[in-house]
């Protein structure tokens, strides 16, 4: 008994006053401050560069078009992500305990599952719309007109705050695995465990999107590189400094396609090893160590923070957008018209 005491003296609980409290994992202070700093970041730059996004879009006249609708929309679910689900999940990493009630627990992971569903409806409504834009260039405007963007965005929301809600609020994702749920439950503790049915749903959900994301952008490539050898081997010398309409049209729908398609496989990259882990753990009743769960959530959440990035290093005319929103001189009633491509730099 004598040689247990300081063990069990040493564990520490989330709540310690309180019975059947979660143990919670502690940090010395420099790993623990390194801990915030990174995951704090992540957060930050999820909102304030998304938010940059969005101010872009709106304040810019010359960028109301339907893809950059839809990018808007995708930054507003990365936004919100960066808002409602990373400050708390930043706490919760760190302390390994959840201090904001079981309510917002509840609320927390329908946020987490709705807007990262509605990044990955966006982002395959953007693969359709890139792909219209290279494999047809000329009629594209009255293919994905505003309306249909519109529509696309609309049904991108509705059906990722259905899903998540009508899953987790509900408890639908509990059922069948109840003994299971009450064994990983603890006062301080924030968990979501996904039942088989669900969990499977869950995949193909992911899977068909993005197995159609993949192929699109695999057709578009393919596309592009044809027409960039068909103007190469028709266009003269003396031609190339003056390209017709098409040609110009074409470059740049290719050169947004490749960006987009960058955003798009950033995606798939942080999104595959947590979604292949759920499944797993599905059906191995749950054998992921925490700390993995952990860097696999994260690698979720800073999805969310890296399409600005994206758009910053590839993009000129958010670089002049950005520029002139931080500076202050947008709010100069004229700039809302301003041109922010230029014949060097005509990326879309």
């Amino acid at each position: 008994m004598e040689d247990g005491t300081p063990e069990m003296a040493a564990v520490e609980f989330c709540y310690e006053n309180v019975n059947g409290s979660c143990i919670k994992t502690p940090y010395s202070p420099g790993p623990r401050a390194m801990l915030y700093a990174v995951l704090g970041l992540g957060a930050v730059l999820a909102v304030l560069g998304n938010l940059l996004v969005i101010s872009a879009v709106l304040l810019f006249k010359q960028l109301h078009t339907p893809t950059h609708f839809l990018i808007a929309s995708l930054a507003c679910a990365d936004f919100l992500v960066g808002v409602t689900v990373m400050p708390f999940s930043t706490v919760r990493s760190v302390e390994s305990c959840w201090y904001f009630g079981e309510s917002y627990c509840k609320f927390h992971t329908c946020f987490d599952t709705s807007f990262c569903f509605a990044s990955l409806l966006h982002l395959c409504c953007i693969s359709v719309d890139r792909y219209i834009a290279v494999t047809d260039p000329l009629t594209y405007p009255t293919k994905f007109t505003a309306s249909v963007s519109g529509i696309c965005i609309a049904l991108s929301w509705f059906f990722s705050v259905t899903y998540s809600f009508c899953i987790f609020y509900t408890g639908a994702n509990e059922e069948g695995i109840e003994e299971l749920v009450v064994a990983l439950t603890c006062v301080g503790g924030c968990q979501a465990p996904l039942n088989q049915k669900w969990v499977l749903l869950c995949f193909l959900l992911f899977f068909v999107p993005s197995v159609a994301m993949v192929f699109m952008y695999g057709k578009i490539f393919l596309v592009a590189k044809h027409q960039a050898r068909k103007i190469e081997s028709t266009a003269s010398q003396a031609e190339s400094s003056s390209e017709t309409y098409k040609e110009r049209v074409s470059k740049r729908e290719r050169k947004a396609a490749k960006t987009l398609g960058i955003a798009v496989a950033a995606f798939l990259v942080s999104w595959l090893p947590y979604i292949i882990d759920a499944v797993i753990d599905a059906y191995m009743n749950f054998i992921t160590p925490p700390y993995v769960y952990e860097i696999l959530v994260w690698c979720v959440y800073y999805n969310s923070a890296m399409n600005p990035l994206i758009y910053a290093f590839f993009y000129p005319w958010f670089r002049k957008a950005v520029k002139l929103i931080i500076t202050g001189k947008v709010l100069k009633s004229d700039l809302s018209t301003t041109n922010l491509f230029s014949e060097e730099a005509d990326i879309d």
